[in-house]
């Protein structure tokens, strides 16, 4: 388990779209590169690192990935050597409230885009384990479900045996789906391999 004597960002990250919200609250350390972020981000929401992702902020891409002669590669950069801290301090003072939010997608088939939001900043505590997820609601949809909206029609068909879908969904998942069900204990147990 990491301790930190840096500042820790409390984070909240929203999957965009999902009506009710599934969303997740991390605290990560000030230090995490964005490509830390990206696993703490797949670990809390549960998603299984499978696709390709990038952050956006403004009309900057930071990613791990680059294609030679890609236009957007112009403005991206290397998640790999960007701290958070880096990202943040340029948009606040170290006391008083502050907003600093970002776009997380993961998938570029299915498309989901996350929400990043900065909530707040702790002061430095060495007893401290970071990354921990004090929070969240709803599970995370399946991968290659189509996107937010095939994730509707996916929970739509699961939970009516009548819907002429729900056989079809319910053998492709291979297991009971409950879309209500988050566990944050769960989730710090997967996180503690990250810390």
């Amino acid at each position: 388990m990491s301790k930190t004597t840096a500042p820790v960002f409390q984070i909240k990250i929203t999957l965009r779209d999902s009506q009710p919200p599934i969303w997740r609250r991390v605290l990560v350390s000030s230090e995490t590169k964005l490509s830390q972020l990206h696993d703490i981000i797949q670990t809390a929401m549960g998603w299984k690192n499978s696709h390709l992702h990038k952050f956006t902020i403004g009309v900057v891409t930071f990613s791990a990935y680059y294609e030679p002669g890609n236009l957007e590669e112009l403005v991206a950069v290397d998640e790999r050597y960007v701290k958070l801290l880096q990202l943040v301090a340029p948009f606040r003072p170290f006391h008083g409230d502050f907003h600093f939010a970002f776009e997380y997608e993961y998938d570029f088939g299915d498309g989901w885009m996350h929400d990043v939001v900065f909530e707040d900043v702790l002061d430095p505590d060495p007893t401290r384990k970071v990354p921990l997820c004090v929070g969240g609601e709803r599970a995370c949809p399946p991968e290659d479900v189509g996107g937010i909206y095939g994730y509707e029609t996916f929970v739509e068909a699961i939970k009516n045996p009548d819907h002429p879908e729900h056989e079809t969904y319910t053998e492709w998942m291979g297991r009971e789906f409950d879309p209500t069900v988050f566990d944050v204990n769960a989730v710090n147990e997967a996180l503690r391999g990250l810390r």
